[in-house]
C-alpha cells in the first residue's frame, strides 16, 4: 500500500473527517483530497509530518504502512490534538477550570484502580 491507501486507512481508523484533518494539521483541504484521489501524488515532507503528527503515526508508516519497532515514536492521539488546540482558544479562567477537570477524572481513574 502506498500514501494514498495510507492516509484513507488512517482516517477511516481515527473517524475524522478530511476537513477536520485539514484544520488540525494546517495542510489544504484541497491538497489532502488531491493525496486521497489522485494517483501518485505525495505531500512535501513538511506537509507529510504534519499529517502524520496529527494521526498519531509516523511519515514512514504513511508512506511504506510499516511500523519501525526500533524508535521510540510516541505521537499525541489525534483526540488529544484536538482537545489542545481547543484548549488553547479558552480564556485562563475556563482553562482552569478544563484542566482541573482532568485531574479531579485522572484522580477518580486511580483510586478506582486500588479498589
Amino acid at each position: 500500500m502506498g500514501f494514498k491507501e495510507n492516509l484513507k486507512s488512517e482516517l477511516t481508523y481515527s473517524g475524522m473527517l478530511v476537513k477536520e484533518l485539514a484544520t488540525l494539521s494546517g495542510v489544504n483541504k484541497r491538497s489532502i483530497d488531491n493525496y486521497l484521489n489522485t494517483h501518485n501524488c505525495m505531500p512535501s515532507a513538511d506537509a507529510a509530518v504534519r499529517i502524520a503528527a496529527v494521526l498519531g503515526v509516523t511519515v514512514e508508516y504513511l508512506i511504506t504502512g510499516q511500523v519501525n519497532q526500533e524508535k521510540n515514536t510516541s505521537q499525541p492521539a489525534p483526540d488529544s490534538l484536538v482537545i489542545l488546540k481547543n484548549l488553547e482558544t479558552l480564556n485562563k479562567r475556563d482553562r482552569k477550570i478544563v484542566l482541573n477537570l482532568i485531574k479531579s477524572l485522572k484522580e477518580m481513574e486511580d483510586s478506582e484502580r486500588k479498589i
